[in-house]
């Protein structure tokens, strides 16, 4: 019988969100998310790439093979505890556990709260082919619920009103214009210095951080200088260890992936900021 878990709505957001290339909903056993409400209620809106588990028996497609999924993900319409005595998500996770040995997640609040935080990844929609789920949109990963994000410069151009983004950092060769922004042209090089540059982002991201408005970090692909940059923020503003920054980080975005040289920049800033070395870049995760 597999255990189960409460899933926050943003743990589920970034699932939805993670890409390699394309889309990780793409593949085939990586996410596996299970609408437990009633059939009209699934009809009438569910969350993206959901699907329905059946009324009464629960059960799922002969061509969902849950023993091969890395993430399973249960919803029904409210349900916020795995204490509740009535609950579809609950009873559709112990019958479907019953052949599953990972953790089946229940997403706190249901449908509901989720669709309520996220209107925009609700959908009527019941089927993708592949075309579709390798061109779905992505949105930029939630790192600090409600106040930071990351991402590409393709996600700064089209999410800033679904997310309510109020301010940007851009780490790029390509600039951008809008009213609130720090652009630092920078290229992912391991000669690049964006250690004289910490400092300055850090101030620009707390000072709207701390007014409650959200910021979204961003480079060309999301990956090196934009998971560099966050990794910094987390060492000045949490006063958090490299790798304890790098371990808070990789559970919202599996692709964080400064470049050596940011890294050991990392680290000169970990010293100033905290007073002393804690991580050593030549044991794991660094490796």
């Amino acid at each position: 019988m597999a255990e189960l878990i409460l899933c926050e709505p943003v743990e589920l957001y970034n699932l939805l969100n993670q890409t390699r290339k394309v889309p990780r909903l793409a593949e085939i056993n990586y996410l596996c998310l299970i609408d437990a409400q009633e059939t009209h209620d699934f009809l009438t809106g569910h969350i993206i790439t959901a699907k329905h588990a059946g009324d009464g028996t629960f059960y799922l497609p002969d061509a969902v093979q849950l023993d091969t999924m890395q993430n399973v993900v249960i919803y029904d319409d409210t349900t916020s505890s795995l204490e509740e005595e009535t609950s579809r998500a609950i009873d559709c996770a112990q019958e479907l556990g019953k052949s599953y040995y990972r953790p089946i997640r229940i997403l706190a609040g249901g449908y509901r709260l989720f669709s309520a935080i996220y209107p925009f990844l609700r959908t009527e929609k019941t089927l993708y082919n592949i075309w579709e789920l390798e061109n779905l949109k992505l949105y930029p990963l939630e790192i600090i619920p409600g106040l930071l994000y990351m991402g590409d410069l393709k996600q700064s151009q089209g999410s800033l009103w679904n997310l309510k983004i109020r301010a940007i950092v851009s780490i790029s060769h390509f600039t951008q214009k809008t009213r609130e922004i720090l652009d630092i042209p920078l290229a992912d090089e391991v000669e690049s210095d964006l250690y004289s540059n910490f400092e300055t982002i850090c101030n620009f991201i707390s000072s709207h951080i701390d007014e409650g408005s959200r910021v979204l970090i961003v480079s060309r692909e999301g990956i090196s200088r934009c998971s560099a940059v966050v990794l910094a923020f987390f060492i000045h503003y949490f006063r958090y260890t490299l790798e304890e920054a790098w371990t808070y980080i990789t559970k919202c975005k599996s692709t964080v992936r400064p470049n050596t040289g940011f890294l050991q920049q990392l680290c000169q800033w970990e010293v100033l900021t905290i007073g002393k070395k804690d991580t050593d870049l030549s044991k794991p995760p660094f490796l």
